[in-house]
């Protein structure tokens, strides 16, 4: 059996689903094949942050468009905007706070530095010894577990085709396009977008592509519920602690603390050895938590290209071929820079440029 599309989506997380609906909106016969389910992977599992003070300067642009997007979809994937804190607690972290969050200001973020006693005021329950802190009022956090059945029904609405449970396909050229093999099932395409997240490597080089990419195993968890402790989403300048506790008042921790991946299967898991540093940085700042007991951890994958900066444009000499992944703030960022993938793969200009992939090969060849 063979169906014919004008794009192949590979990868159901949030940035393949925003250009799938994207690319459809403009007219396109769109599938979608996931090798889970629709947002299953790191869109679904990561702790749902949406701080612009943990965003690159460079990125800033996309990410607030990216973050008025979460809000605009509000309790279908339960936004809430409490605003956030970044904290400094040596003379030298406050300055490398104050020189970031300046340059993240200038572009954009409406950061302002608040004084010891404005931060008790936020939050009297942080620890004392706060030098300086950051604040931006936009901050705040989604429901990731939401992300699946949100990005399914939008699918659906746009027309687009879903194909879950195609877990390793195999993607070649064919006449006219592209193919994707899935068992017995033939599914071609005009064009091919690869949104694939930790796969995109070796989806890439079924296309004779090399770009590395490096994956990250970053680990999350999560308090019983507890009375309310804090209000706005935390986090420390280092990045080594984000910080927020939802509305059934279970608290969730994380800060890119690594898992591990078993070498033979390709599963992640945690590491009680990044684990409890993480767990005593985030009992250092909010020292209530020593109260509540961690019920869950959890991993999930995060990738990056050599300069950290996303793989966005055409799949570098294959013509009608394009990759999206490796954005740092991906869940973010993912929901504006997806739509401004449909509007390239679909013959429009987008609104802010994209981050060109062939630029990693020019520099390796360099």
């Amino acid at each position: 059996m063979t169906a014919h599309f004008d794009l192949i989506v590979i990868g159901g997380g949030i940035m393949g689903c925003a250009s799938a609906i994207r690319a459809a909106q403009h007219g396109m016969r769109v599938a979608m094949i996931e090798r889970a389910s629709i947002g299953g992977g790191a869109s679904g599992v990561n702790a749902g942050t949406l701080s612009l003070q943990i965003k690159r300067v460079k990125l800033m642009p996309y990410a607030l468009a990216g973050h008025r997007i979460w809000e605009e979809a509000g309790e279908q994937v339960g936004f809430a905007k409490t605003g956030g804190l970044t904290l400094a607690f040596t003379d030298v972290e406050a300055e490398q706070l104050r020189e970031r969050m300046t340059a993240k200001r200038e572009a954009g973020a409406p950061i302002h530095f608040l004084s010891q006693a404005e931060v008790r005021e936020k939050a009297p329950n942080l620890c004392e010894r706060v030098k300086l802190a950051s604040w931006c009022a936009e901050d705040g956090y989604a429901n990731s577990s939401l992300t699946g059945t949100y990005y399914r029904a939008a699918l659906r609405e746009a027309g687009v085709t879903i194909i879950e449970g195609a877990d390793a396909p195999l993607l070649a050229r064919a006449k006219g396009g592209f193919q994707a093999r899935i068992a017995d099932e033939e599914v071609h395409g005009t064009r091919i977008l690869l949104a694939c997240g930790a796969g995109l490597e070796p989806a890439m080089a079924m296309f004779g592509v090399h770009i590395p990419v490096r994956v990250r195993v970053n680990s999350v968890s999560v308090t019983e519920r507890a009375p309310r402790l804090v209000d706005p989403v935390i986090g420390h300048v280092t990045g080594l602690l984000t910080l927020k506790q939802k509305g059934n008042g279970t608290v969730l921790i994380g800060g890119g603390w690594q898992g591990r991946i078993d070498e033979r299967t390709g599963a992640s898991e945690v590491d009680p050895e990044t684990i409890i540093p993480n767990l005593q940085l985030a009992q250092f700042v909010l020292p209530a938590l020593a109260r509540l007991r961690v019920v869950r951890c959890w991993t999930g994958f995060e990738v990056n290209v050599a300069d950290f900066y996303p793989l966005a444009g055409p799949l570098p000499g294959v013509e009608g071929a394009y990759v999206l992944g490796c954005v740092r703030g991906g869940y973010t960022i993912g929901p504006y820079i997806g739509r401004l993938m449909g509007d390239l793969i679909a013959g429009r200009e987008p609104e802010m440029p994209l981050f060109d992939p062939a630029r990693l090969l020019a520099a390796a060849v360099q």
